[in-house]
C-alpha cells in the first residue's frame, strides 16, 4: 500500500474509505462494521487535535474543493448506519457504534437554560431512521415531539423505532417540508440537525411562522468538524438573537442557541 505523503492524502482517503463501505451495502445487512468502523475512525479524526491543527494549515494554503466532498460522504455513510442500526433493532439485534454515543452523550446540553419541560412542543429537523433525539426528550421531560425529514424510508424506520422504544411518549414524524407544517405557532423548541444543509435557510423561513419565545439549537460544525456537519452562518440580527454558542471539543458537533428577537431586534 503506497505510504500516505500528506494530509489531503489522509483525507481523500477516508472520502474513498466511505464510498467503499457504502457501495452494494443494504440497510438490512447482518454485517455493518466496516461501515462501523470507518464512521467511528472518522469520528475521532476531526476531534484529534493534531489534525485539527494540519487543518488549519491547510485552510491558509487553500483546502482542494475535492475534500469538501468528505461532508456529503459521511453524512451518506452515517444515514445509512442509521438504516442499519433501525433494520437491527426491529429484528432484534442490538449494537451501537461509538458515532451513536457521541450524538447521545450530547442531547443534555442541548437548549442550555431554555430548559425542555413536559409543557414544551419540540421540533426536530431532520429526524433521521434512528430518531434518538425525540426518544431521550421525550422520555425524559413528557415533551411533545415533532419529527421531520425528507427522506421517506428514513421517516417509515423512524416510526417503527419509535414504536418499539416509545411507546405511550407523544412523538410525532413526518415526511413534511417546514411550510407543510400546522400549528407552529406552538412550537416552544426547535433543533436542526447538523446535517440538513439549508439549515439556516429554514432557521430564516421560521421566524414569521413560529411564537415569539421559541428558541432553537442549530447543531454545527466549523473547522475540521465541518467535514462532519455543515458549519454555522450569520444569522439576521433583527430576527434571531444569539443566546449561545456551546464549544465542545470532545463532540462530533457544537451548538448555537438562538432566541426569536421581537421588533427592533430585540427581546
Amino acid at each position: 500500500m503506497k505510504a500516505l505523503k500528506t494530509f489531503e492524502d489522509e483525507l481523500l482517503m477516508f472520502l474513498e474509505r466511505f464510498d467503499h463501505a457504502v457501495q452494494g451495502f443494504t440497510s438490512e445487512d447482518d454485517d455493518a462494521l466496516e461501515l462501523e468502523r470507518v464512521v467511528d475512525e472518522y469520528s475521532r479524526f476531526i476531534l484529534d487535535d493534531a489534525y485539527i491543527e494540519k487543518w488549519g494549515q491547510l485552510e491558509r494554503k487553500g483546502v482542494p474543493s475535492e475534500v469538501y466532498l468528505l461532508r456529503k460522504a459521511s453524512a451518506f455513510a452515517v444515514a445509512t448506519l442509521e438504516k442499519h442500526r433501525a433494520h437491527a433493532l426491529l429484528k432484534g439485534r442490538t449494537g451501537k457504534a461509538d458515532y451513536f454515543e457521541n450524538i447521545e452523550s450530547c442531547i443534555d446540553e442541548e437548549f442550555g437554560s431554555f430548559q425542555v419541560t413536559s409543557e414544551s412542543v419540540v421540533l426536530l429537523v431532520g429526524s433521521g431512521s434512528f430518531p434518538m433525539t425525540p426518544l431521550v426528550i421525550a422520555r425524559r421531560t413528557g415533551a411533545k415531539v415533532l419529527g421531520i425529514d425528507i427522506d421517506e424510508e428514513a421517516v417509515t424506520l423512524g416510526r417503527r423505532v419509535v414504536e418499539s422504544l416509545g411507546s405511550g411518549l407523544d412523538i410525532r414524524l413526518e415526511q413534511k417540508s417546514v411550510e407543510e407544517l400546522e400549528n407552529l405557532r406552538e412550537v416552544t423548541h426547535i433543533i436542526f440537525s447538523s446535517t440538513v444543509e439549508v439549515k439556516y435557510d429554514l432557521l430564516d423561513q421560521l421566524h414569521d411562522l413560529t411564537g415569539d419565545g421559541v428558541v432553537v439549537s442549530m447543531r454545527y460544525g466549523n473547522g475540521l468538524k465541518s467535514l462532519f456537519n455543515y458549519p454555522s452562518e450569520e444569522v439576521d440580527a433583527g430576527k434571531w438573537i444569539t443566546a449561545g454558542n456551546v464549544i465542545r471539543p470532545d463532540q462530533i458537533f457544537d451548538l448555537f442557541i438562538y432566541e426569536k428577537a421581537l421588533r427592533g431586534g430585540v427581546r
